[in-house]
Formats: structure tokens, sequence, C-alpha cells
């Protein structure tokens, strides 16, 4: 007879082949099944981490990869999304350098020059631009030399 913690374990387990996980999300998820169960569910993701369906530092990667290509997000804002994650500074950094910088600054160009469409004749272009870009998550000294060449 299968019990209810090992119907856990499996679902979870299937979750991760379909998606990546951290460790945060996995625990939220196996507290929620186990009914509140702390201890248990620490050793339901310490069982997913020792089989490798969760790792932090794969998780951590593909969203930086992601965020910064897909989206343009900058180091700043997936730096923060990662650490409210839980996943601690070391690994973000790693995480982070995996980020193909060349990449990332394309986006990033890419996602002004729209903002610079959008904003067409605004006396306020720079600020706004500026503005965007820190919301973004980029630092002013990244930012600013190409705020500079679309004006």
């Amino acid at each position: 007879m299968i019990s209810k913690d090992d119907k856990l374990l499996s679902s979870l387990q299937a979750q991760c082949v379909r998606k990546e996980y951290c460790s945060a999300d996995m625990f939220k998820k196996a507290l929620k099944g186990l009914e509140g169960d702390e201890e248990g569910a620490a050793t339901m993701v310490a069982l997913l981490v020792k089989d490798r369906f969760v790792d932090d530092l794969r998780y951590a990667s593909a969203f930086a990869r992601d965020k910064a290509c897909l989206d343009g997000w900058g180091p700043v804002k997936i730096r923060f999304q990662l650490r409210g994650k839980g996943i601690d500074a070391a690994t973000v950094e790693e995480a982070l350098a995996s980020v193909d910088p060349d990449k990332a600054q394309a986006k990033l160009r890419a996602v002004l020059e729209a903002k610079v469409r959008s904003l067409k004749g605004d006396p306020e272009l720079r600020l706004k631009l500026l503005k965007f870009g820190l919301q973004r998550g980029y630092d002013y000294d990244r930012l600013d030399p190409v705020v500079r060449t679309l004006l």
C-alpha cells in the first residue's frame, strides 16, 4: 500500500520534471500537502534535492537567463526576485554570472528603443527612459550610455 507521503513525494517529483522549482517553492507545496508538518516538508525537500529534482543553482540560472534575455530585466531586479525566493546570495551571484552579457545588453537596447518609440516627442524623454531602465533593474552606470546613444 502506498502511503500519503509517498504519493505526495511522487506528485512533487512529477511537478519538478515538468518545470524548474526552487527549494522554497517545493517546501511550500510540501507543507501544504502535509497540512503544516514543517519537519516532514523539510524532509521531502531534502529528498528532492538529494535526487536532483530540485537544484537552487539550476533554478536561479534558468530564471536569470530567462528574465534577462526574454523579459529584459536587469541584474538588480533579478537579484531582488531570487533573494525573495530564499536563494542565498552566492547562488544568486553565480546565476547572474551565467547570463550572456551581450544578449542582455542587446535586450536592454531593444526594450529602450521600444520605449523611445512610445514616448516620441516627449520633452522629458531622457528622464523617462532612465526611470524606465531603473525600474527594469539596471544600474545607472550601465543604463546611461545606452540612453545617450538613443537620444
